[in-house]
């Protein structure tokens, strides 16, 4: 597996950034937060001031889990395909909301357990992670170079910014469960409500990822073959796109403890990558904040979301476009001299 060597972001239009809002007629430090994310695109872009992303692009990810039937979600195991549906007839909340931002969606098929006519499809479902591994060593492989390969078709494609969701019944146990390896975190501590489970649901989520994790401890400190063991499909095509977007200097919002969860793996495997993230939005969901703190990422909104399908973060986008417009267009002191 050849990744190279990850270049940060360019420290020197973060300085120019940083310098230009201390030139704005507003009081200093005046814009807070929005200051900041207009500094960090000035880096990611190499450019000050920095352009609003123009081609905003989420990469939903689409996966099933075997997982599933161990009664973990409040939906049915064969709710995945609905999702997918929902997402592609625009009636989802990602697909109401996108548009708003100026995003575009596309839905990446690795895992579902069906025919797929996705030229990326790994395999039908992974395996039940309590119980055997959910992936092969080359079908983990080949989704994360699908993941990869992903970003390459969107970065060639003209996309300035990318969003990586999820969807899949079971995906947060999966999550649950390398968040709790990755953070030496106890299962109970990781688990939330996920899709609404009630107490019943939530005892069975809280002892598949204890045997999940029982299986997933010997490979902590290998990245692809925690991925085999204990992820899935979904979670090793998220991990390259996240890997990726940072080798092409792409900057990626990261939402939802699924994407979270593949961010603490990308680390592991590109140090460096997560200076190209940034954290959309604070989930309740326990795993997810351990997953941030992990990563030394601090969310920009707090919006109470638990959707792993980039709601959270299209929210997010217009906050960015908004960041890069101040730092470009507002006057300064010498303009109003």
């Amino acid at each position: 597996m050849d990744i190279p060597a990850i270049t940060p972001p360019d420290a020197e239009f973060h300085r120019a950034a940083v310098a230009r809002h201390a030139e704005l007629a507003v009081p200093l430090g005046g814009l807070g937060r929005l200051a900041e994310l207009g500094c960090w695109l000035a880096a990611a872009q190499g450019a000050c001031p920095p352009l609003p992303p123009g081609r905003p692009r989420v990469v939903v990810v689409a996966a099933d889990h075997g997982i599933a039937a161990a009664g973990v979600s409040r939906d049915a195991a064969s709710a995945t395909l609905d999702q997918v549906r929902s997402v592609r007839e625009h009636t989802a909340p990602v697909s109401v909301l996108a548009p708003v931002s100026g995003a575009s969606i596309r839905v990446l098929d690795v895992g579902l357990d069906h025919d797929s006519s996705d030229p990326h499809h790994v395999r039908r479902g992974s395996g039940r992670i309590d119980r055997e591994d959910a992936l092969t060593a080359e079908e983990a492989e080949q989704a994360f170079a699908a993941g990869r390969a992903v970003v390459d078709e969107e970065v060639d494609g003209g996309a300035d910014l990318l969003i990586p969701a999820s969807l899949g019944v079971g995906a947060t146990t999966s999550a649950s469960t390398l968040v709790s390896a990755l953070s030496g975190t106890e299962p109970v501590a990781v688990i939330g409500r996920g899709s609404g489970i009630d107490d019943q649901s939530w005892m069975r989520k809280a002892a598949a990822v204890r045997d999940a994790l029982r299986r997933a401890k010997p490979h902590v400190r290998d990245p692809l073959a925690l991925l085999r063991t204990a992820g899935g499909a979904d979670l090793a095509a998220l991990t390259g796109i996240l890997v990726q977007a940072a080798v092409r200097r792409t900057p990626v919002l990261v939402d939802g403890l699924v994407v979270g969860a593949a961010a603490m793996v990308a680390d592991e495997l590109a140090p460096g990558a997560r200076a190209w993230w940034l954290a959309a939005q604070r989930s309740p969901e326990p795993a997810m904040a351990l997953a941030l703190s992990h990563l030394s990422l601090d969310p920009v909104l707090d919006l109470g979301l638990r959707t792993g399908d980039g709601t959270g973060a299209v929210a997010v986008l217009p906050l960015l476009q908004m960041a890069a417009r101040v730092l470009a267009e507002t006057a300064t002191l010498v303009d109003l001299a």
